[in-house]
């Protein structure tokens, strides 16, 4: 790279990566801090937290239930001429029941363990989805201060040629069409300029909305480092993987076993209950008649009760239809899920092979592009190259330089997309990739 170039390209990107803070949080880092803001996360684990409580509601359906039920009046009554009765009746009842056989208590109390599972898998699922975000929006950020940065060192370089270009049109040594050719690639550079600015604006704004504070100043890619390949290098390996255990096809997996349990509760509404019941009542009624009259009662029952509701208007025909209903439409979404995660492996698998090919081909291109231009300012020097040479053979290696840069960014991301269609990201892949990284 000439030493201007150099020079202007780095300056750019000093200015632009400058903050208060002295060293760039990694990856790592980053996600930690998402770990502990991002509200989608927050959310996900209440609503583990509310899932985790069906157990003990499905659990009171087997258990036994104790109730207390009182009572007191006053009442007066006028039994003949001038004859007043009052009377104060007044007690109470305890009931204790056990349900001995109930289908539909059985049922949900097996749906409360799949709904407990299913809330832990989808917890689980949204903290991949973070890792899987905060990476993005790590690599977004990072990418877009690539493109500003090759923005402002390629709109240096052609205000240089610019200048050189005027310079040469008013000794006579160019003609004006050198001029407007500079003018134009600086013009078209300086838009480029804005546009990477307000991009940039965008990603880092996108990253504080996951981590709930101001975007740090980021560790970036270590020049030359190896792309990591996935292991095995067989492409099939992981989609049976992803298909088997893929989070998203756990969670419908487990929204299909949900829902064949409700087929099996709403079905239960044909079946008999029995219950084991247990009363004791005290009553008590106090009389101001002329005899005087108390009346104290107490009594206690204990005995098997055999329930059955025969018909209930078509209600539980209907509730059983719409379960099977339900539960063909979870089948036909696992079916989906298993569909989506062998479709998400191999785009995974495929984003980091033809990722590492291409960064390795873009990275010869760029020592190409170097020395093309080098060549070319040499040609120019001595007269058997054209500043519009010139010009073309800087833009080439800005853009192949920026587009090395992305491609790069894709490969790591397809990496991480592809353990997570395997169900396998965790935060050790963020330490991997943060091996990679510079402060």
């Amino acid at each position: 790279m000439p030493r201007t170039l150099l020079t202007a390209f780095a300056l750019a990107a000093g200015a632009l990566l400058a903050a208060p803070a002295a060293v760039g949080a990694n990856l790592g880092e980053v996600y930690n801090l998402a770990r502990s803001n991002d509200a989608k996360l927050a959310a996900a684990r209440e609503a583990y937290r509310a899932s985790r409580e069906r157990l003990p509601q499905g659990r009171a359906g087997l258990l036994p239930n104790l109730s207390l039920s009182a009572s007191y009046f006053d009442s007066r009554s006028d039994a003949s001429p001038g004859v007043v009765t009052n009377t104060e009746p007044y007690g109470y009842r305890l009931l204790l029941v056990q349900p001995l056989y109930r289908k539909q208590n059985l049922e949900t109390f097996e749906q409360a363990k799949i709904q407990v599972l299913l809330g832990e898998q989808q917890l689980r699922l949204a903290e991949q989805d973070v890792l899987l975000r905060t990476a993005s929006a790590y690599f977004d950020v990072l990418q877009a201060e690539d493109n500003l940065a090759t923005a402002q060192a390629q709109k240096a370089a052609f205000a240089e040629q610019l200048a050189q270009a005027r310079k040469s049109f008013e000794v006579g040594a160019a003609t004006i069409t050198d001029t407007h050719e500079a003018q134009a690639r600086f013009d078209l550079t300086t838009a480029q300029e804005i546009a990477a600015l307000n991009d940039l604006e965008i990603k880092r704004r996108a990253l504080e909305k996951i981590i709930g504070s101001e975007a740090p100043r980021l560790a970036r890619l270590a020049e030359g480092a190896a792309m990591p390949l996935p292991e095995p290098s067989n492409m099939e390996s992981w989609v049976k993987q992803a298909e088997e255990d893929s989070l998203g096809v756990a969670t419908f997996r487990s929204s299909f076993e949900l829902a064949r349990r409700e087929v099996a509760r709403q079905r239960g509404g044909y079946l008999p209950t029995v219950d084991l019941q247990a009363s004791y009542a005290d009553n008590r009624n106090t009389s101001t008649n002329l005899a005087g009259t108390d009346i104290d009662t107490r009594s206690s029952q204990i005995g098997v009760v055999l329930g059955w509701n025969l018909f209930e208007g078509g209600a539980t025909d209907s509730r059983v239809r719409e379960a099977v209903a339900n539960q063909e439409r979870a089948r036909y979404d696992l079916d989906d899920a298993r569909r989506q995660s062998r479709l998400d492996a191999r785009q995974g698998f495929l984003g980091v092979m033809s990722g590492d090919a291409q960064t390795r081909a873009l990275g010869q291109a760029l020592v190409s592009s170097e020395a093309q231009l080098k060549s070319t300012k040499l040609g120019l020097e001595v007269g058997v190259r054209t500043r519009v040479d010139l010009l073309n053979a800087q833009q080439q290696y800005f853009s192949t330089q920026r587009d090395l840069a992305a491609a790069r960014y894709g490969t790591l991301l397809a990496g991480l997309r592809l353990k997570a269609a395997a169900g396998i990201l965790g935060e050790n892949d963020l330490k991997s990739l943060d091996a990679l990284l510079r402060e």
